[in-house]
C-alpha cells in the first residue's frame, strides 16, 4: 500500500489544492488527514487563500480514499459537511507488520504518548513541524522505544519548514514538499 499523509490544511483552498495534486502525482492508495482540515485556529493567521468551502469541494469527491482523524480545530459542524468521517481521536494502523498511533497531536503526543509498544510509530500533526525521532519512554512495565513522525503543515509551517506531506511506501517514509515532491527526509521503519 502507498499511503500518503497529510496535516493542518486550516482552509486554505490554494495549499489543499497542491496537496490534491500531489496525491494524484503520487498515485497513493488512501490519504490519511491528521486533522484541522476548515478552520485556521485562533493562534493562527488567515492561511492563503482562507475559503472552506473549496477545502470541502476538493476534499468531498476523495472521500473513498480518505482517512482522518480529529484535530484541535475540528467540529461536529465540519463532519456535517464534510463525507468522511473526522471525528475519530485517533486510529491504528498496521503498515507491513508495523503498528501505527495516528492522531493530531493536541492529546497524545511526545511530552504525552498513548499507550504503546516498544518499536510503535507515534503519528502526529498539530506542531507544524516535521519530525522523525527515536524516542524512548517509561512506564511500570519498563522502558520501550517508538518513532515520532510528523509530517508538517500543508497551509501554516512553523519553525521555517515548508510546505509538506509525508510519502509510506514499502516501509520507508518520505517527507516532500510540494511543488516538486522533493523529498527532504528518508526515514525507514524499524521492524
Amino acid at each position: 500500500m502507498k499511503l500518503m499523509i497529510a496535516s493542518d490544511i486550516h482552509g486554505s483552498a490554494f495549499y489543499c489544492r497542491k496537496m490534491v495534486k500531489a496525491f494524484e502525482r503520487e498515485g497513493a492508495d488512501r490519504l490519511l488527514l491528521l486533522g484541522d482540515i476548515l478552520y485556521h485556529g485562533p493562534r493562527n493567521d488567515l492561511p492563503r487563500e482562507y475559503a472552506p468551502k473549496d477545502v470541502i469541494a476538493m476534499l468531498n469527491p476523495l472521500k473513498k480514499n480518505i482517512l482522518c482523524v480529529r484535530g484541535n480545530c475540528d467540529t461536529e459542524v465540519d463532519q456535517m459537511v464534510l463525507e468522511f468521517p473526522i471525528m475519530a481521536e485517533y486510529c491504528f494502523l498496521e503498515l507491513d507488520g508495523q503498528t501505527i498511533f495516528a492522531t493530531h497531536g493536541h492529546v497524545w503526543n511526545p511530552q504525552n504518548p498513548p499507550m504503546l509498544k516498544n518499536g510503535d510509530i507515534l503519528l502526529n500533526g498539530h506542531t507544524h513541524v516535521p519530525a522523525s525521532e527515536q524516542l524512548e519512554e517509561k512506564d511500570v512495565g519498563g522502558a520501550y522505544e517508538y518513532t515520532y513522525m510528523n509530517p508538517g503543515s500543508v497551509s501554516i509551517p512553523k519553525k521555517g519548514s515548508g510546505h509538506s506531506y509525508m510519502i509510506y511506501h514499502d516501509g520507508t517514509f518520505e517527507w516532500k514538499e510540494f511543488d516538486e515532491g522533493k523529498v527532504y527526509l528518508r526515514a525507514r521503519m524499524r521492524l
